[in-house]
């Protein structure tokens, strides 16, 4: 796509933004958890700054496309419950009806609690299982990782990080490269504990 029509296409759509509404932090699954400010768990990315920081041209396309190094804490009346993790990368700014699935990561485990770029490199992709002990569902491209690379001109980005604390493990018919995030939502119903999320921001100019 050339830059003219890339900023074309932002200037048609410049409204076309803030999708938060069908994150996925919104899905049936978390209705115990109504307000976005009702996050137990708490997620950071040391190595670029608190929520809503800009990410550097490492951590997009123009760069290395490095994943962000993410850390996250449950409160002691949760972390002892929680069996498995669940992380999903989203950009609720894409000029689409929905938010677009950057990344969605199954089956962490209990006693990991963060991650890093070196996690994501594949260990066996028979069984979408990465590097990081845990597997990769399918995101909006079908890439592990859809590093961001917002339209040009469109503003900035938001990319959610959210982390998901599940009283139970999934279901390993879910483990898999094929499953969506959709179906990932409805099959964490009931089994939701809490939840946080970290938020990059990046914008590409003309």
């Amino acid at each position: 796509m050339t830059a003219l029509i890339e900023v074309s296409l932002a200037w048609l759509f410049k409204n076309a933004k803030g999708r938060d509404a069908k994150s996925f932090y919104t899905q049936p699954a978390f209705a115990d958890f109504p307000l976005q400010d009702e996050q137990e768990i708490i997620v950071t990315a040391p190595e670029i700054g608190p929520t809503d920081s800009k990410l550097d041209v490492r951590y997009t396309r123009d760069g290395a496309g490095l994943f962000p190094t993410l850390r996250w804490e449950a409160p002691l009346h949760l972390a002892g419950q929680v069996k498995e993790w669940l992380l999903v990368s989203e950009d609720p700014d894409a000029p689409l009806p929905t938010p677009i699935c950057h990344g969605i990561y199954t089956g962490i485990p209990a006693t990991k609690t963060s991650v890093e770029d070196k996690d994501f490199e594949v260990e066996d992709s028979s069984k979408a299982l990465l590097k990081g002990g845990f597997h990769y569902g399918k995101s909006r491209n079908g890439n592990i990782y859809i590093t961001p690379r917002p339209l040009m001109n469109h503003g900035p980005h938001r990319y959610f990080f959210e982390v998901i604390a599940l009283r139970e493990p999934l279901d390993p018919q879910y483990l898999t490269g094929t499953t969506t995030r959709e179906q990932i939502a409805d099959a964490i119903i009931g089994k939701v504990l809490g939840w946080g999320m970290w938020v990059g921001v990046a914008e590409r100019k003309w």
